[in-house]
């Protein structure tokens, strides 16, 4: 079997993460049915099958953004709606920090795993990680959120990131399929990839 996890940790399987449902796979718990991206096609990622340059809602996107290297998501920079929650809370590292991008307009309440804080902006720079970790820790709800950036590999699948265009595309970890357009800030060719700053997120 050449099938590998989609790394998207839904939930949707049973299980918290994709590593614990491969691990249930290996050990005949579950069969790779159990998870909605499997496809039985070809035995594939699906994750990786899926990127085919158009969304969910039929809008072709120039790039998928991957993660860092041992990385569960791209990076995300929010700023909470409240930005002073930040320093109110003590909101540091490692905490878990759940909310709704409205700022962009998506519909889905998100659960993100702070990597650092900024108690003056009140920008957080996060993980996206699957929502039932929110239901296995304590975290702080912070309701709603802007999206100021994402950092992540870029791989092109029509059009690469160019330094100041407005482009579609699709963050590699997103459940809905759903392209996001963003301006390209920053691209550098690093020996692990294109990597890529988007900012002035939004969904349209």
């Amino acid at each position: 079997m050449s099938w590998n996890s989609p790394g998207k940790d839904c939930g949707a399987c049973g299980f918290p993460c994709c590593d614990e449902f491969a691990e249930s796979v290996e050990k005949n718990m579950k069969s790779y049915d159990d998870c909605p991206y499997y496809s039985r096609n070809n035995e594939i990622n699906v994750s990786d099958a899926a990127y085919c340059g158009t969304d969910i809602a039929g809008y072709k996107y120039d790039f998928v953004l991957r993660p860092f290297p041992d990385e569960p998501s791209a990076r995300k920079y929010i700023v909470p709606f409240r930005a002073d929650l930040v320093e109110k809370w003590d909101i540091k590292r490692g905490d878990l920090v759940t909310g709704r991008p409205a700022g962009p307009g998506c519909p889905v309440y998100h659960a993100l795993r702070v990597l650092s804080a900024n108690t003056v902006t009140g920008v957080l720079e996060c993980h996206t990680v699957g929502p039932l970790a929110a239901r296995k820790e304590d975290s702080h709800d912070i309701q709603a959120y802007q999206v100021h950036a994402f950092e992540g590999i870029a791989e092109t699948l029509i059009h690469p990131p160019t330094i100041g265009l407005r482009q579609r595309f699709l963050p590699g970890f997103c459940m809905l399929d759903l392209s996001h357009t963003a301006v390209v800030n920053m691209v550098m060719n690093k020996k692990y990839g294109m990597h890529v700053r988007l900012e002035d997120i939004r969904i349209i």
